[in-house]
């Protein structure tokens, strides 16, 4: 009688082939995660999926969209297994027309409008000029304008979408802070979006494009320094 051989399903999850093989299925992990339990799922179960060659299952679920990335799985873990990259990896294996919609119309608004809202140029602009008189004449900064696209300034400063669009006031926050130290600081006019949406979705040429229009910003510029908002 011959031996009886179980032929191993080889998974595209697997961000380094031999993490799976040493994985103790402890749940150390699974112990220090905020969604351990949510739908069912928590990280210890989805690097068992990923190592059983059950892709498509984790792929599919919920559970890579609603883990925040906070690391204490990772950190938990005595193997070292990288369950970080096997989240992100599943994102990035998700069809984008079904990343969760706020995500990826994010990303593609961004990479054709320049933010992830879709905040015309003009629009923004008069923003800045109008938050900038504010500090000027009410609220004790004589003096004060947002300079953009300042050539040779030490700091520059990329922007939340969200904060121009809803929460305008949380950017004078840094403002404050600038004129008060008499920091040399500037705001490009256009790609100013500092939040990479790309990253979040596993959309690596995003990323890299986002990353690039900052790189590109910082040259232009010639500034020496980077102000990420998150």
């Amino acid at each position: 009688m011959e031996p009886i051989t179980i032929k191993r399903k080889e998974s595209k999850l697997r961000v380094a082939p031999e993490w799976a093989d040493v994985c103790f299925t402890c749940g150390t992990c699974a112990s220090g995660c905020p969604i351990t339990g949510v739908d069912g799922m928590d990280p210890r179960k989805a690097i068992r999926m990923a190592a059983l060659g059950l892709d498509d299952e984790l792929i599919e679920s919920r559970f890579p969209w609603i883990c925040t990335m906070c690391g204490r799985c990772e950190y938990a873990c005595p193997q070292g297994v990288e369950i970080l990259k096997t989240i992100r990896r599943a994102r990035a294996l998700r069809n984008r027309d079904k990343v969760p919609g706020p995500i990826h119309k994010g990303v593609v608004m961004d990479l054709e409008k320049g933010n992830n809202l879709g905040i015309p140029k003009d629009d923004f602009l008069f923003l800045l000029a109008d938050l900038g008189r504010e500090l000027d004449e009410d609220e004790g900064f004589p003096g004060f304008y947002v300079p953009v696209d300042k050539k040779g300034a030490n700091v520059l400063v990329t922007i939340n979408s969200k904060e121009p669009f809803g929460e305008p006031d949380d950017m004078k926050f840094w403002w404050k802070i600038f004129y008060c130290a008499k920091e040399d600081w500037t705001v490009p006019s256009f790609n100013w979006e500092g939040v990479n949406w790309g990253l979040f979705s596993g959309d690596d040429e995003a990323m890299k494009t986002f990353v690039g229009r900052i790189v590109e910003h910082l040259e232009r510029l010639e500034c020496k320094t980077l102000l990420l908002p998150e």
